[in-house]
């Protein structure tokens, strides 16, 4: 088995925001990125951020927040929907940042986790686990027929990069979280896995669990052990975005 870690969600970085989570129930919002601007889409295919819009206020509602402080001028850009948990889709350019997932096989694992911000008053983020899928195929984007295009951000576009891949992922043992599950903290100087979980873990193929940005999404050095910690958890997984 392989399972390699993947940053998802709007960041500092890539939106300048964070989505939020609530840190008592674990409760949060899959907010993604934001697409590059001037890209083209298929007709009908554009995922705007007003999308998003009720997930967050009935999360402010739900948490008594006034003002939850979403960028406004990204109401008016698209959303790069990626992985869609609705669609159990994952996209990515498999010759640079993707390549290593291009070497998954069914029932390997692509985990998902993003940095979000608390609804409490924390001077840090909450680097949490936030979606796993198991794979059943990865195949390239260009092969995707058209009445599967709205699957994925990465087969939305037009025209279709010859360079990107999807990955499909199985059914009922694959999802976004219910509610996070917290493994990150602020240690020498970045974000890195806590140490207990990175030991309940086994590792992982990065320096001292440094997960705060990376060029190519690190793998576990022991998956078996990662799916015995995760299956502890008794994580929740929804066929849904939000």
């Amino acid at each position: 088995m392989k399972a390699i870690l993947v940053r998802i969600g709007i960041d500092h970085s890539y939106g300048h925001w964070n989505g939020p989570v609530d840190p008592a129930s674990g409760e949060f919002v899959y907010v993604p990125i934001p697409d590059t601007v001037g890209k083209r889409y298929h007709p009908g295919h554009r995922i705007s951020y007003r999308e998003v819009v009720p997930a967050l206020e009935k999360f402010s509602t739900a948490f008594g927040i006034n003002d939850i402080h979403f960028p406004k001028q990204l109401l008016h850009r698209a959303m790069h929907l990626d992985p869609d948990f609705a669609n159990l889709t994952y996209g990515d350019n498999g010759k640079r940042r993707g390549l290593g997932i291009t070497k998954l096989s069914r029932g390997d694992l692509l985990v998902f986790y993003a940095g979000l911000r608390p609804t409490t008053k924390h001077t840090t983020l909450m680097y949490a686990l936030v979606g796993v899928y198991v794979v059943e195929n990865i195949i390239h984007a260009v092969d995707v027929p058209p009445e599967r295009w709205d699957e994925n951000a990465h087969t939305r576009w037009t025209p279709i990069s010859t360079d990107d891949i999807i990955v499909r992922a199985v059914q009922n043992r694959s999802g976004r979280l219910k509610v996070c599950i917290p493994i990150g903290e602020w240690r020498n100087k970045s974000y890195r896995v806590r140490n207990a979980v990175l030991k309940k873990w086994g590792g992982l193929s990065v320096k001292d669990g440094y997960i705060q940005r990376s060029a190519r999404p690190p793998e576990f050095l022991k998956p078996l052990k990662f799916m015995r910690w995760f299956k502890h958890q008794r994580p929740m997984l929804l066929k849904r975005n939000n």
